[in-house]
């Protein structure tokens, strides 16, 4: 049986935690000027994978992310 291959896409986007999967907020890559420094500052971070979507990681990152 051939290796299981990693989805090299979502191995730069989500990181594996102990309870599940982080990724990085959107919103904060260009066109900084008009956002408001409150809301460039709630951006900064990371957020939790929604449960829904888990199963969905799980398949494409068949090993630990990062």
């Amino acid at each position: 049986m051939p290796k299981m291959k990693t989805n090299r896409g979502a191995a730069k986007r989500f990181r594996t935690t102990s309870s599940g999967y982080k990724h990085r907020k959107t919103n904060r890559n260009h066109i900084l000027t008009k956002k408001a420094p409150k809301r460039k500052r709630q951006l900064r971070g990371f957020d939790a994978v929604a449960k829904a979507d888990v199963p969905a990681l799980r398949r494409m990152l068949p090993t630990k992310a990062r």
